[in-house]
């Protein structure tokens, strides 16, 4: 998954796709760690998908802009406006599901 700036999100949400994934973490969490594999095994299964992932020590305003509680966490952007934030990433067919039941 890529890693995004600030300016790639804010084109992502504005672009013409319909459902953005935005993968929020830090490097020293081991949730995150095991999040992020799966979200790379899901993207693998979504070759489609938007995705990308941003580091929130870097990027503190973007939680404080959505309302993020804790990391891990998948924001779901549908037509640019913030449509869910998943905390728990349960298994990847649970991603699947939630991912797919959005379109």
């Amino acid at each position: 998954m890529q890693e995004w700036s600030q300016q790639d999100i804010e084109e992502a949400i504005s672009g013409e796709e319909k459902t953005i994934l935005i993968y929020l973490y830090t490097p020293m969490c081991g949730t995150c760690q095991m999040a992020g594999k799966m979200l790379a095994v899901t993207e693998q299964l979504l070759p489609g998908q938007k995705m990308g992932k941003a580091d929130l020590n870097y990027m503190p305003q973007l939680a404080e802009k959505w309302g993020v509680e804790s990391v891990p966490c998948l924001l779901i952007f549908r037509k640019g406006t913030l449509h869910e934030k998943l905390y728990a990433f349960r298994s990847v067919p649970y991603l699947l599901d939630n991912i797919r039941s959005i379109d």
